[in-house]
């Protein structure tokens, strides 16, 4: 046989064997029929992808390791003098772009405080935040005596109670994007986003050229005077604001930026107060290769002063999670291997894999010719001698056996090493009092669904993920949970929990995880961690639907927010209306569904699905409201428009629940009106996304007005409308 056309024909019979997913009885054995089939262990070269954390002495450093990326990946682009034109000047084009910017876990029910001013009340509500202590930035606040909210380019203060009394004290115009804030005491923290112009100059240029970035800025107002807030301090930073947390009177907050190589200019991170620059924080980066990378800055202001602020930036590449203790930050991102690994990926893998299933002889030819000193198109060409030779002198079932095995093989080594592929990085940043300090970093296989998905108890800190990737056979995916130590070494795994399925939702409580996947059914799954080293299932209980948010009711009972699901008809799943579930965990291992309240049909939704900070609950008060977009009854044809439309009611679901009652309606309350009702199918101005209480009175909040209604019976007490304006509803979202 010809040469060429054997070694075609070898790859083609080996491809088409893989890829056709075909599967092999373990009893199948090589030809070398002295050795078992035996996969190698897969690693990642860790010398050229340590993680481990390194710190630029100079703004050079930053630009040789980006040019020494660039070359090493193939991207010669990145050191190129590309220019564009910007407003009929030319300036440099960057050519690193970065996607779009897109959190114990405990008990942390509502907290009353005591309020410090007259005329308030200690029983009000806060922000649902995830572990106690540190609190989460969102566009509503209050303090027991009056309501904030960033009502789209505007803050607005509301003394809001009493309820009958209601009204508006100050209305603050903001520039930019009000995006969330915080309160604290006589202090309050606005986050904005703008779009700033800013000059570099080129190496030995004479003339500056203008770079466009987005902005995030703080702004921190002295509102003793709740009439006439003042700004005392005007912060601001290059790029998209991330995520923030506030613990006792720090607030510490994450900008990301774009990492701007273009014609040896770095645009590196700085802090300003106004137009002066008064910080450029250190930048540290990680040995990961990557495709693009981003300044995390993380910066810590100090709300009670003016002058107090920190700040440290990594550089990274695109994190897509973050979750906040009382002592520090986890910031987490997909691991990607060097892109040398993915050139001799091909050829490892016959070394590996291919060679060790060939008669010894075979074998010792071949090691022989890799280890001399003949180039790789050489080498590559007496190889294949050796490959036909040995082919040629099989039978014809001494050849079948030999591909489906090295097809077995192939497959199995494949696996491997797309699990090693996927993995996630987790970096420890600590803080305290507003001081930034780098701890470890630690790596867990699959992808985290969201902060819910981390959680620090003492010095241990657990994760729950996904694992999906695709072989020969189509994707593999399942679930773990990992138990780390302070430094992020694993002490405990429980992986391949619920194949093909994901995690829809967890939540850690004390030395508990509640997990729910979902495929076709919604598995809840008791996660005992008490023994660091030795998770394990407690049990599980399988119910139709998921939920996509969990809340503790109590120690041994669970509220549930996500789909009702049902059947097609034909072997699929069906998503239908909003669900409610209360679970009773007492016994771990058989929980139960003890009630469901279902509300509208497919296609109804509700924030408090994405966003924890939509969902109040009080369990002292039998208080649970959620949002809701409801579709009321099935598409109607509508000869306007030409294609059906259905009856939309979007507004808030007031609830009592116990375990002994279950979930009772206690009403609902709706800022629509008739014309909204028509005009706005998806998101009205009118619809409600935030609730809180103060006292006696449930407050709802939409971009229009704030509605005021008595907890007991839901009556109508007063209502305040919101500087609205429908110009800039889709400008601002309404925030």
């Amino acid at each position: 046989m010809n040469k060429k056309i054997f070694i075609v024909f070898i790859l083609m019979v080996i491809g088409a064997v893989v890829f056709s997913g075909c599967a092999y009885t373990d009893d199948k054995k090589p030809i070398n029929e002295s050795k078992d089939i035996k996969i190698p262990d897969v690693t990642i070269p860790e010398s050229e992808s340590t993680q481990g954390i390194k710190k630029f002495s100079s703004v050079q450093e930053i630009r040789e390791f980006l040019k020494a990326s660039a070359a090493s990946s193939g991207r010669y682009d990145v050191v190129m003098d590309s220019r564009y034109m910007i407003g009929g000047a030319q300036a440099p084009m960057p050519v690193m772009v970065t996607p779009a910017v897109s959190s114990k876990g405990g008990m942390a029910e509502t907290t009353s405080v005591q309020y410090s001013g007259a005329g308030g009340t200690s029983d009000y509500s806060k922000t649902n935040i995830q572990v106690e202590g540190v609190d989460e930035a969102d566009f509503v606040k209050n303090d027991g005596k009056y309501i904030y909210v960033l009502s789209q380019d505007k803050l607005v203060i509301i003394d809001a109670y009493p309820a009958e009394k209601s009204n508006i004290l100050s209305r603050i115009e903001i520039e930019g994007r009000p995006k969330d804030m915080f309160v604290d005491g006589d202090r309050l923290l606005v986050f904005t986003e703008d779009n700033n112009q800013v000059y570099v100059y080129q190496e030995y240029d004479y003339r500056p050229f203008p770079r466009y970035t987005p902005r995030t800025n703080a702004l921190v107002y002295d509102i003793t005077d709740r009439k006439k807030p003042q700004q005392v301090a005007n912060y601001s930073i290059n790029g998209n604001y991330f995520r923030s947390r506030m613990i006792g009177d720090y607030v510490y907050f994450i900008v990301k930026d774009n990492v701007n190589f273009y014609d040896n200019v770095i645009d590196v991170p700085a802090i300003k107060q106004g137009s002066q620059k008064i910080l450029t924080p250190d930048v540290y980066y990680f040995d990961n290769p990557e495709q693009n990378y981003v300044f995390h800055t993380i910066a810590s202001i100090n709300i009670k002063s003016d002058r107090d602020i920190n700040a440290k930036s990594f550089m990274m590449g695109y994190s897509d999670n973050l979750y906040v203790s009382g002592n520090n930050i986890y910031i987490t991102y997909r691991k990607n291997l060097p892109w040398r690994y993915y050139e001799i990926d091909r050829e490892e893998r016959f070394y590996n894999v291919i060679v060790p299933l060939l008669p010894e002889d075979a074998q010792k030819k071949i090691n022989d010719i890799k280890n001399s000193s003949l180039n790789s198109y050489e080498k590559w060409d007496k190889i294949s001698s050796v490959l036909e030779d040995t082919y040629n002198s099989m039978d014809e079932k001494e050849k079948l056996e030999y591909i489906k095995n090295a097809a077995k093989a192939v497959e199995e080594y494949e696996m491997k090493l797309a699990q090693e592929r996927e993995k996630t990085v987790i970096q420890k940043i600590g803080i305290e009092k507003g001081n930034i300090e780098y701890r470890a970093k630690g790596e867990v296989q699959g992808s985290l669904l969201n902060q819910f998905s981390m959680d620090e108890s003492g010095d241990y800190f657990r994760v729950a993920t996904t694992t999906q990737f695709w072989t020969t056979k189509g994707s593999v995916q399942y679930n773990n949970v990992y138990i780390m130590d302070k430094d992020l070494g694993i002490t405990g795994t429980l992986e391949k929990i619920a194949p093909d399925e994901r995690i829809y939702s967890t939540r850690f409580i004390g030395h508990r995880l509640y997990m729910v996947t979902f495929k076709r059914i919604d598995p809840l799954f008791v996660i005992d961690l008490s023994d660091p080293k030795k998770p394990e299932i407690l049990g599980k209980l399988k119910i139709p639907g998921f939920s996509d948010y969990l809340h503790p009711y109590d120690e041994n009972h669970i509220i549930g927010v996500g789909k009702e699901t049902g059947d097609t008809g034909w072997g699929g799943v069906s998503i239908k209306g909003v669900k409610l579930s209360l679970f009773d965990v007492s016994d771990v291992e058989n929980p139960k569904q003890i009630d469901t309240y279902e509300i509208g049909t497919a296609g109804t939704d509700s924030e408090a699905l994405r966003d924890h900070k939509a969902f109040l609950f009080d369990k002292a008060k039998n208080l649970l409201v959620i949002p809701v977009r409801e579709i009321t009854e099935t598409g109607q044809y509508d000869s306007r428009y030409g294609y059906y439309r259905q009856k939309v009611w979007q507004g808030a679901y007031v609830f009592g629940v116990t375990p002994k009652d279950g979930f009772k309606l206690k009403g609902k309350i709706s800022h629509l009106d008739d014309y909204e009702d028509q005009q706005f199918y998806w998101n009205s101005p009118a619809a409600v996304r935030r609730s809180l209480y103060m006292g006696d009175v449930l407050y709802t909040i939409s971009a229009k007005k704030i509605l005021m209604n008595g907890l007991k019976d839901l009556t109508k007490i007063n209502e305040v409308g919101l500087p609205f304006e429908i110009d800039k509803y889709y400008e601002y979202g309404w925030n």
